[in-house]
């Protein structure tokens, strides 16, 4: 079995420990490193090519914020899960719009945050719960660009509910009986008429207008 590779990122040790302990629970997941600041979490990608990095936001020398930004600078397609408390909120617009896959409370149950692993471990995003209508509003605050004459198709709105349940193409498709290639298609499509650029974004607009299964 293929594990899951994990590099932690938070600036306290214990922490890091707590969250080692937890995840090494799983067979199908491993930490193979840690990092306490952001300037060590870059060295550290690069030398350990982790699938996903499990990213603290309040960091000394280069915080998350800036940690993510160099890291999706230097690989688009990396991976990674900010770790936040509540009172975090305020940064996790910006971290959405620099591409990070997910968001996980420091405080949350360990299932949650396995979840999280394997959802974006599997292409998919992942916002914790009890932070997504945080997110929510200040998605709204942000005045994100809308269009009121927006009207997306029922297959495009089929499509938006799976997105935001967390499905992947591939389970898109399956649910809905058509080819990837189709859901592909769709999802372009979605982002455009709705302004977004990821999946997350899209899962958030979700929330935000309520858009549930017909």
């Amino acid at each position: 079995m293929k594990k899951i590779k994990i590099l932690l990122v938070d600036d306290h040790s214990l922490v890091r420990q707590g969250l080692k302990q937890i995840i090494e629970l799983e067979k199908d997941i491993e930490v193979i490193g840690q990092a306490g600041d952001g300037e060590e979490a870059i060295s550290k990608v690069q030398e350990l090519n982790p699938d996903i990095v499990l990213l603290d936001i309040n960091m000394p020398k280069l915080n998350g914020i800036h940690t993510l930004r160099r890291l999706k600078d230097m690989n688009n397609t990396i991976k990674i899960i900010m770790l936040t408390f509540h009172e975090d909120k305020e940064y996790l617009f910006e971290t959405i719009n620099l591409g990070a896959n997910g968001y996980v409370l420091k405080d949350a149950e360990s299932d949650s945050l396995i979840k999280a692993i394997r959802d974006v471990n599997n292409g998919n995003s992942y916002i914790h719960p009890s932070i997504a209508t945080d997110l929510v509003k200040e998605f709204n605050n942000r005045g994100v660009k809308e269009d009121e004459d927006l009207r997306l198709t029922r297959r495009e709105y089929e499509v938006l509910t799976l997105i935001a349940e967390g499905l992947n193409n591939k389970e898109i498709a399956f649910n809905l009986f058509i080819s990837e290639k189709t859901v592909k298609n769709h999802v372009s499509n979605i982002f455009k008429k709705i302004h977004v650029n990821d999946r997350t974004q899209a899962a958030i607009y979700a929330y935000k207008h309520n858009i549930k299964k017909i």
